[in-house]
Order: C-alpha cells, then structure tokens, then sequence
C-alpha cells in the first residue's frame, strides 16, 4: 500500500513511521519548510526554543513513555508553573502554597474550610452551568477572580459565565504542598528538543518527506492517485467548509533572544489579570535548567487570537455546535472519501496531548495493519 501523509506532526509521523515498518511506501507532505508540527522546536543561543508554544511531555501510559523513549533522552522537567496576578506570585495548580499566600492558612482542613465558607453565599447548585460557576464551586471566588477568570477569558475571548463548565472540570486542586501541575508519573522534556523525534520517526528508506508542499494546491491529483491518505490537516478545510467553519483559537508568538541569563526564574509564568494582553511567557531555557549560551535567554510571550481563515488553528472550540458540525463533516467523509483517514488534533477535532496524539495514531496502525 501506498499511503499520503499530510502534515509531519506527530500524529501524522507516528503513523508514517509504523506504516513504513511494516514495509508500505509513505510519501509525508509538510505545508512548512520544516518537519514536526507544533512540537517543533530549533536552537537559538544554545537553547531549544519551542517555535510554537511549550510542550511539555507527561503520560500515565508507560508504554507510550518507552515508545518515545526510543527517539531522545528525557530529562526530568517537572512542570511547575507560577501566576503573576498585577505583580502578585501564586504557585500552580491550586495547592497549599496557593492557599496559604492568599489566606494565611497553615492546614489542609483550614484550606477547605475557607473555600467551602466563601462558595456559600454564591449558592451554586450540584450542576455548575458555566464555567464561572463550575471554577467557583471548586475552589471559590478568590482564587477564581486572581488566577482563573482573567486568564480563561483572554484564552478563549470569551465570557467565562459563556463558556462551558467542562473546560475547567478537572482543574487540578491540591490540599498539599505540591507544585507538580500532572497527576502523571512520567514527564520531562526531550534534551535536544522535540525536532530530533519526528526526524528519527521519519528516517526510513521507505519515507519520502516534502516539505513546503501544501495538499490543497494539487488536492484532486492527490484524491485521483492510489495513495490512501492521512490527512491531519481540518476537517472543515478539506471540505471546503461546505458544511460551515468549525471554530478554532489561534496564538501569536513573540520570541525573542535578551542579553541576561535569567529572565523570569521559571520556564512558565501565567499573567491571570485581564488587562495584560498575553497570557504567559515562556522562558525555553529553563526547560533544560538553564542550559544555553552564557549571559543569553530566550523569552516568548503568548498572545490568544481569534481564528480567521489562513490563521493557524491552535485549539478547538469543542461546545455543542461545534460538536454536531463536526460529526456531520466526520458522516460526509465516510460517505464520499471512504479512502481518507482523518487524524490528529485538526482532522479530529479535538485537543490531544501528546501521548493521546501517540494513542490515536496507534489506534489507526491497528486498524490498517489488524495487530
């Protein structure tokens, strides 16, 4: 079999290298000058700058850790970052450190005392109906105005009481003194950034990469040849949107290069306050503890944006309209293109961390390759 690829993400270069181990041809095109999605990451100043927001790896699937495991050495990045409220330093997720500088409590009992004192009088039934009302009733107005509120709205430019609960419904609290943001016993960052992964996936004899190739240029010579494609690219835009636009939030990335060893003290901080247009900066270097060049950092700040077409999807809008658009869009494509396997965050519509991304490829070598 002769597969198409569309897009050297890692959905699309997981499935690229399982298909080629198995002795299939796979032509991957890539619309950018360079492979890896959005996990790309280059080196500037002797940093691993991540080109499009941080990633951070974490699964609770060992077998996922061993699998990407084969392609860089991981280091033992914890993910640990800090809110800035108008100057004011919160520790992330909620935990005892956030509690105790916001009240002055000492105790966990103390701790769940004040959030339980101060949800009374908002008087939110057992089935939060937004967001606001969801975040309230799990850790209560204070910590909801400082470090959510803010921040969520720039996200998803939005009201809170006009976004779903389900977005913040495993909003991690913690009535311990622990600033490990996952749950996940494994995480760390790649040492040599994540480029090197989706390169190793890549090398085989059998994968031939182009990139600067955009699939809608020759989009009915491709759909007429015998490649079954892989298209990881949206689903509305292979389509045309002739069923209407699904929604997306874009980013906009600030980087750059600054004359000091340490900007901010942290890879992570969220600025959670509304009037702050950004809603983090990243500082790439200290996901490697402070490796790079002497007296060099590279900083990015993160601006939430508006999708328009030709903008680059970063997240979907998963409400109910969006949910019903797409299942229609997933009913046109098995009716009129039983050969196109749609995959990824953008032909699937939905937001996937990387070891679900990893999963969900897995998912489509079983059903190809019956193993």
């Amino acid at each position: 079999m002769n597969y198409l690829v569309v897009g050297s993400g890692l959905f699309g270069s997981v499935f690229a290298h399982e298909a080629a181990l198995r002795g299939n041809k796979v032509t991957v095109i890539e619309k950018r000058d360079h492979v890896a999605g959005n996990i790309y990451t280059k080196e500037v100043e002797g940093i691993q700058v991540h080109e499009y927001g941080a990633h951070i790896f974490h699964t609770k699937m060992k077998d996922i850790w061993d699998y990407i495991n084969q392609f860089a050495n991981f280091n033992n990045y914890i993910n640990s970052p800090i809110a800035n409220y108008n100057g004011e330093i919160y520790n992330l997720p909620f935990n005892m450190n956030t509690f105790n500088k916001l009240w002055g409590v000492v105790t966990p009992k103390d701790a769940k005392a004040k959030i339980e004192d101060q949800k009374k009088s908002f008087n939110i039934s057992g089935n939060p109906q937004n967001l606001e009302e969801q975040a309230i009733s799990l850790i209560g107005p204070d910590v909801y105005e400082k470090l959510v509120k803010g921040y969520t709205e720039k996200q998803w430019g939005k009201s809170a009481k006009d976004l779903p609960a389900f977005i913040i419904r495993r909003l991690p609290v913690r009535f311990t003194y622990d600033n490990n943001y996952f749950n996940d016993p494994y995480q760390g960052i790649p040492i040599g950034g994540y480029t090197q992964i989706i390169e190793k996936l890549l090398d085989n004899d059998l994968i031939d990469v182009r990139t600067n190739t955009d699939f809608f240029e020759n989009r009915d010579f491709y759909l007429n040849s015998d490649y079954k494609i892989i298209f990881t690219g949206m689903i509305d835009q292979f389509f045309d949107y002739k069923l209407g636009e699904l929604e997306y939030r874009s980013l906009k990335f600030d980087t750059e290069v600054l004359d000091e060893d340490n900007y901010q003290g942290n890879a992570v901080v969220n600025y959670t306050d509304a009037k702050t247009p950004f809603t983090r900066i990243i500082e790439h270097k200290h996901f490697e503890f402070g490796k790079g060049n002497k007296g060099k950092t590279v900083i990015t700040h993160e601006y939430p944006q508006a999708w328009h077409r030709g903008d680059e999807p970063y997240y979907p809008i998963n409400n109910s309209k969006n949910k019903e658009l797409y299942s229609n869009y997933v009913k046109l494509a098995r009716s009129e293109y039983p050969n196109v396997i749609f995959g990824g965050r953008l032909g699937q519509y939905r937001y996937y961390n990387m070891d679900q991304t990893i999963m969900a490829a897995f998912q489509v070598v079983k059903r190809e390759f019956g193993e």
